[in-house]
């Protein structure tokens, strides 16, 4: 029988806060701001920030970067009962590694229209053929999610003219 899970907005917003404090050190290196952090049992395991610019690994997105760390320091390439928080809604690559790595929750705050998979592109974490189930909760500090990323572009833009 599978545990119930209850979802906690302040802790949402909480950890939340940690990913966006982590978009700001990838955008403070010219990378897209989006940080993420996964978390069990109420204890931060893995933490990352988007750096495929600077470590020339078109892999390292945020969600990769922080479920490379929490397997590392769990020492499993499986994080179940693990939430990871994202700023922004996860890309079919990350979305396919967080099936893998087994996690349980994805909380995202703003929407990718382009390129995410969880509600604006489609809808990943619901396809038949996949062997595990992810509860998702989405728009947590969506308004400041979208702003890091709003600002970053809007800065870059500026810079060009």
């Amino acid at each position: 029988m599978k545990k119930l899970q209850i979802i906690d907005r302040s802790r949402d917003e909480h950890f939340m806060r940690e990913a966006l404090a982590l978009a700001a050190q990838g955008a403070a290196l010219g990378e897209v701001p989006v940080g993420a952090v996964l978390v069990k049992d109420g204890e931060v395991i893995g933490r990352g920030f988007n750096c495929p610019i600077s470590q020339h690994d078109p892999s390292a997105h945020a969600e990769m970067v922080a479920i490379r760390a929490a397997a590392l320091a769990v020492e499993n390439y499986r994080l179940p009962g693990s939430t990871l928080y994202v700023t922004l809604e996860p890309c079919s690559m990350c979305a396919g590694l967080i099936v893998h790595s087994r996690i349980a929750r994805v909380v995202y705050g703003a929407r990718e229209p382009k390129a995410g998979v969880v509600v604006s592109r489609g809808q990943f974490f619901t396809q038949d053929f996949l062997n595990h189930r992810v509860l998702v909760e989405g728009g947590v500090l969506m308004e400041e999610c979208g702003a890091v990323l709003v600002d970053f572009f809007r800065q870059r833009r500026a810079a060009r003219d």
